[in-house]
């Protein structure tokens, strides 16, 4: 199954206040909206995005520009909005999570439960039960005491069997105010999954500051380091950071020997605590021979993913004679990061020599040293 995430960023989010609407306002040095992208991007089972834009925001340079990600035009209403996101998900879809933009923090474990309910049911969606006693009031009085029994506080991502969504929302008033009310009034079900209290949307000024609190006390950033060395044999090419890079002769490993892809993969299973690629993949299985190293670094991704924690950013230097790095820096950026689910701009590739010391410097093979920054979603 494909899942596509659409993010609805077509709101104006007057009530926050500011100059902007809410959902490109900062938060910790990136608008709110960035941080529910973010999230989304780095969950394993989620394969696109599709952002709904005001059409006034259509050509601004206020949003994130995330790889890969579907722009849509926004409508009249939240409703129309989503149909919108809908037509533009890509060939393949068959779920569907529709987040809000200004709910920021967001975990992977909600994601995951929203998914594994949806093996179940056509629709799922995260919530909160009503604890607190609940009133009804005029003239600023109390006038009666409600029933909070059954009642939730929906949250987002929602997430729908897309054809039957499609056919909720043809069948739509138009003036929904949320997905799950598309989907009941076609009589679709909806499994309830747990919400979680820090899972809030920012709708006033002091939800700025919530957010950033929240986000505070529960920032949890690691650093892992990897290093590898392949020597050169027989050949008239070399894997480097996912690229084929023409030259005498090529690196020996028993995979394909990107000597730079295997040294970040390993610089995240070490932020992880999680060994490295050898403990993962065996060299002493023969499966494994000739094996293509991004599949390495799509298990590493998917297992940060996995214990909750997003790519950050990425340094990779590799230390050789020749060939040159250079001319193959921006691909090699490109396709890091499009396994790792990060814009280039967040990943480092340069080379250096040695001076001519050493194995390297004698052209014997290539190392390569890499760090990564994991940060908890």
């Amino acid at each position: 199954m494909t899942t596509t995430a659409i993010i609805v960023a077509a709101g104006r989010g007057t009530r926050a206040g500011g100059d902007l609407p809410k959902q490109w306002q900062a938060l910790r040095g990136k608008p709110v909206a960035a941080h529910a992208m973010a999230r989304l991007a780095a969950h394993p089972h989620v394969d696109a995005l599709v952002l709904v834009l005001h059409p006034d925001d259509l050509d601004s340079d206020l949003w994130p520009r995330v790889p890969a990600a579907i722009v849509a035009t926004g409508g009249e209403t939240r409703a129309a909005s989503v149909r919108n996101g809908l037509a533009a998900v890509p060939t393949g879809t068959t779920r569907v999570l529709i987040h809000d933009a200004a709910r920021p923090l967001l975990s992977q474990a909600i994601i995951d439960r929203v998914l594994a309910a949806l093996d179940h049911a056509p629709g799922a969606a995260p919530a909160v039960a009503v604890t607190d006693t609940l009133w009804h009031g005029d003239g600023g009085a109390v006038t009666g005491i409600a029933d909070r029994t059954r009642l939730f506080r929906a949250q987002t991502p929602q997430g729908f069997h897309l054809g039957p969504l499609l056919a909720a929302h043809a069948a739509a008033r138009g003036d929904e105010t949320d997905d799950v009310a598309v989907a009941r009034a076609a009589g679709l079900d909806v499994a309830i999954v747990a919400g979680e209290e820090d899972n809030i949307k920012i709708t006033t000024p002091e939800d700025f500051a919530r957010a950033e609190k929240l986000m505070g006390d529960r920032m949890d950033i690691r650093v892992g380091n990897g290093y590898d060395v392949h020597r050169f044999g027989d050949g008239d090419h070399v894997w480097l950071c996912g690229v084929q890079v023409p030259h005498s002769r090529s690196l020996q490993g028993h995979s394909d020997a990107d000597v730079g892809m295997h040294a970040v993969t390993d610089a995240i299973y070490g932020a992880l605590g999680k060994g490295d690629i050898g403990q993962h993949f065996p060299p002493s299985d023969p499966q494994w021979k000739g094996a293509a190293s991004h599949i390495f670094l799509d298990h590493a991704v998917a297992l940060a993913a996995q214990h909750g924690y997003a790519i950050s950013n990425a340094d990779c230097t590799l230390v050789c004679e020749y060939p040159k790095i250079g001319p193959h820096q921006d691909a090699m950026k490109a396709v890091m990061g499009a396994y790792m689910k990060l814009d280039s701009s967040r990943i480092s590739v340069k080379a250096t020599t040695s001076e001519r010391l050493g194995f390297t410097g004698r052209e014997e093979g290539i190392a390569a040293l890499a760090t990564v920054t994991l940060v908890k979603t």
